[in-house]
Formats: C-alpha cells, structure tokens, sequence
C-alpha cells in the first residue's frame, strides 16, 4: 500500500503540487463592480481572438481579457484561441460567452497550477453574470465537511465583515494553492449566490480506498470509461503504480466526480463546476455520472450541460471530451517522475 501522503496527493488531484505557505491578501472588489457594470456582451457585434501576447485584447471600449501570466509557449498559433469542438471552428469570445450563458451546468476544466486558467474562469462568469443571475458555484477544491464553514464565512463576508484570514476561516487545504485559487474563490464568496464544496473529505476518500464501493450507472460504468480513467491513473503515478491498487484508485476517482455531479444536479441553476480538466471530460468524468444520477431518477429530459476545458497551447484534447477549448501559454515544465 502506498504512503498516505502519495495516495492522498493522488486522490485530492492536486497535480502533486508543494505545500505553500498559506498566504492572506485582500481582494479589491471595487474592480469586479466597474467590471459587472460594463456594457453586455452580446452587444458585441465582432469580437478579436485573444493573440498570444502579454497586453489583454479589447472585449468592449471598457472591458478586456486579462494579461498572460504563463511564461511557456506564449508563440504558440493556437493561444488564445477557442475552438467548437463540434464544429472544429474557431469562435470569438462573445459566441462563447453567449452561448454558455443559456446552460443550466457549466463544467469548467482547468490545470490546476496555470493562473491564466484561473484569470478566465473570474473573467468569465463575470462576463455570465452580465448575462444572466449565476444560481451557484462548485468547486472541486473544498470538501463536504468545509461547508458549514463556508456558508458561514459566505455569511459574514455579505453583511461586510472579511475574516482577517480568509483561508484559515474556510479551512482551506494547503494541497491547493491559494494564490492560485484566492482572487476567484473570495470574489464568489461576496456575491449573493452560493458557493457549494464539491469534493469528499479525506476520511471518506480513504474509506473509498479500503472499501471501493459498486459504482451503479450506465455510462460511467461502460468497459471504455474505466480503461480510460486506469489508462489516466497508471499515467499519473508514472506507470509505478502496483496493478493490485488499480481498482481502488479507480473507485476513488469516480466517487469523486459522483459526488461533484450530484453537488451539481442539487445546486440552484444556472450552477457552474470549477475542477480539473480530467473531471470534466464528456468521455469519463463527471458528465457521465451525471448522465446516471438523472437516469436513476428519472429526470427527463436530462439538465443541459456544456464542457469548457482551458487548455496550454501545445497540449492535444480529444474531440469528444468537451464542447469548448480555451487555449492558453503554458506553465513551466516539471518532471513529477524524475525524482521517483
């Protein structure tokens, strides 16, 4: 059996990153208030494709894309680009946003250490909320058990009392980056929707671990979903991992994206899901287990949903596994293997 931090790193997909000092700053909400009061979208008649440069491209006279953060492949062809992967065309940034703007779910797939995948999510649904009222937000990086904190910490920061320590405050887990995560999660944290965990705790993953569940389903549990996810775990574990944990890392993963789709499905609507890219797949994350949980209750017809993955411009995304790619520069290279 593997070390329980390993497992623990997997299983919390934090892309194995190092634990940072936890660091507090203030967010100026006065930015997102001109932001939101900034003219709408879709009387946008033709908006440019953001380039791969460092200056932002002009959405309207006042509002704009923000800069590129990410230091690799800023040359790339495809930065900046938004590609319908259902028609293989690429689209401006005011189809997309009009078009996400009538979606009951929205999964937003990122990479979990790019800060400009974290830059268009806030971008993004304040362009939505020009659009329409936001019902919700998850989130893959808070717990179940961290929401009485953060209905409480949602609570205080509405009436104008900002905890000194807002990550202390929502207990928030140091496997996830609050400089990466900070600005987004304390804007949502002030805005009259809630802001739903969509993660199990860490006592439940491990009983997951030692006690894998039957996972109940059509689709997330068809033969070419888990040889997929196993394909992904093996990749992920750098082909080190025993086969003999295979099954339990396997049902540790999809009680995940369980758990988030339900969250979703429960969560007041329009509710949009920030998790990783993995998560959001339409080919074996949690759209499938969405497909199920509707299925077993007799939902017809089925929520809509849309995929959105942000992805680095030298990375290759399959064509089924979202509706909408955002292409960015890429984060330096690391070898999660070499020291292994």
């Amino acid at each position: 059996m593997p070390s329980f931090s390993r497992l623990f790193s997997y299983v919390m997909r934090a892309c194995r990153p190092a634990y940072y000092q936890i660091k507090f700053f203030m967010v100026d909400f006065m930015r997102w208030v001109v932001l939101m009061m900034c003219g709408l979208l879709a009387a946008c008649q033709v908006t440019p494709v953001q380039k791969g440069a460092t200056e932002p491209v002009e959405l309207t006279a006042q509002q704009a894309l923000p800069k590129w953060q990410s230091p690799r492949a800023r040359d790339h062809q495809r930065v900046g680009q938004i590609m319908d992967m259902r028609s293989r065309q690429v689209i401006s940034v005011a189809q997309l946003v009009q078009e996400l703007a009538t979606t009951p779910v929205l999964l937003l797939g990122e990479k979990h250490d790019n800060p400009d995948h974290h830059a268009l999510q806030l971008w993004l649904l304040d362009a939505l909320a020009a659009q329409r009222q936001q019902g919700a937000v998850v989130m893959e990086m808070l717990t179940v058990d961290q929401q009485a904190k953060v209905d409480a910490v949602q609570a205080d920061v509405r009436q104008g009392t900002v905890p000194a320590d807002i990550p202390a405050a929502l207990n928030w887990h140091k496997g996830w980056d609050w400089q990466q995560y900070g600005e987004f999660v304390s804007h949502v944290l002030a805005q009259p929707y809630p802001l739903l965990a969509g993660n199990l705790n860490r006592d439940a993953l491990m009983q997951i671990y030692r006690q894998p569940p039957v996972l109940k389903g059509v689709e997330s549990t068809r033969a070419d979903v888990t040889q997929r996810l196993s394909a992904q775990i093996r990749e992920s574990h750098c082909n080190k991992l025993p086969e003999a944990q295979l099954p339990a890392m396997l049902a540790v993963q999809q009680q995940r994206d369980r758990t988030m789709a339900q969250v979703v499905l429960d969560a007041p609507k329009p509710a949009l899901l920030i998790a990783g890219a993995y998560h959001t797949r339409y080919d074996f994350g949690v759209p499938l287990h969405l497909h199920d949980l509707q299925a077993a209750a007799g939902t017809t017809p089925p929520v809509q949903q849309r995929v959105l993955i942000f992805a680095e411009a030298d990375q290759e995304i399959d064509a089924g596994a979202a509706d909408f790619i955002w292409y960015t520069p890429a984060v330096a290279e690391k070898d999660y293997c070499a020291d292994l």
